[in-house]
């Protein structure tokens, strides 16, 4: 990442959408037994104010949560980063956005799952952990975070925010979103009822018809992801890899669990590493799966980029 300031690049077109959870209920944020309300350096993030807390991003750092309020594991993640964010005074700014309530702007994270916490640094999206961590790990990678920030130049403080979401803009100065082509609108819904196969087919579709559609490129590789990790145990795939690190099929599972676990430089990583000496089937499966990864996670993160020169090289 470079010292100087890049255009917010976050995007909530023809991102994948979240799945509800279905685990032990809490109470409403502010309500006894409940995470905190917003207050402070925590900011309730929603459609009207997103656009506005990623410019901010290139001042400050914030730190999104993406979460169900009322989802006891959720709630539980969101009382301690609150928490954190209170006593790192300012250095970080804590955004809370709600991933069923507004589900089009938690797709442009890309995420899989709920809770997710993701950095956003000049405009950029930086995947940090998923699920619940110890507060021990969750203060180094905040830590970690904030060291990048100051090499970044972003060193400002967050403002304390007057508590509770921000005021919803006048609906007449809210801008009219373009409705979805048919064709992602399809694949959408068909993610909204967790049919991957329909949702695959509608992509596929709308990438024969155009295929400079990106955003439909992008869908499709989101949810070929989402197939291949369906089901899959964690610590059964990692074994497998580690026990056949020949295995090309077992090396493929587990980047793509990397991937799905927002892993980005670990998958690209093994991936690129297996390319050396390989044979020209084994290359060109590796070459797929690593363009297919980049899809997901955006030609313009500066990752890509790096992996794509490295894939070069060890092609030609």
């Amino acid at each position: 990442m470079s010292n100087a300031t890049p255009e917010p690049s976050i995007s909530t077109r023809g991102a994948v959408d979240l799945s509800a959870l279905n685990r032990p209920q809490s109470p409403p944020p502010g309500e006894p037994g409940g995470a905190p309300p917003a207050d402070g350096y925590v900011l309730d993030v929603t459609d009207a104010n997103f656009q506005q807390v990623v410019q901010d991003s290139t001042t400050y750092p914030v730190v999104m949560l993406l979460w169900i309020p009322t989802d006891q594991a959720n709630a539980e993640l969101g009382t301690l980063l609150g928490r954190l964010a209170e006593e790192y005074a300012g250095r970080f700014l804590l955004g809370r956005l709600d991933a069923q309530a507004y589900p089009q702007v938690a797709a442009a994270f890309q995420v899989q799952g709920v809770p997710t916490v993701v950095a956003v640094l000049q405009g950029q999206p930086l995947p940090l952990f998923q699920g619940g961590a110890p507060e021990e790990q969750v203060r180094e990678v905040l830590d970690q975070l904030l060291a990048a920030a100051e090499q970044n130049g972003v060193t400002g403080r967050a403002p304390a925010q007057g508590g509770g979401p921000e005021p919803e803009a006048p609906a007449e100065a809210e801008p009219v979103e373009e409705p979805l082509p048919p064709l992602h609108q399809e694949a959408y819904d068909a993610i909204e009822r967790d049919d991957l196969d329909a949702a695959a087919a509608a992509y596929a579709k709308a990438v024969k018809q155009d295929p400079k559609d990106a955003d439909a490129v992008a869908g499709l590789a989101q949810v070929h992801l989402m197939q291949r990790t369906r089901g899959a145990d964690l610590q059964t795939v990692r074994t497998a890899a580690a026990d056949a690190p020949q295995d090309v099929d077992a090396q493929l599972a587990v980047a793509d669990m990397d991937m799905l676990g927002g892993k980005v430089d670990d998958a690209f990583a093994r991936l690129l590493e297996m390319l050396p000496g390989a044979d020209a089937e084994v290359k060109e499966t590796l070459r797929v799966r690593l363009l297919e990864y980049f899809e997901v996670v955006g030609p313009t993160d500066p990752r890509v980029g790096k992996a794509r020169q490295r894939l070069a090289i060890s092609l030609y």
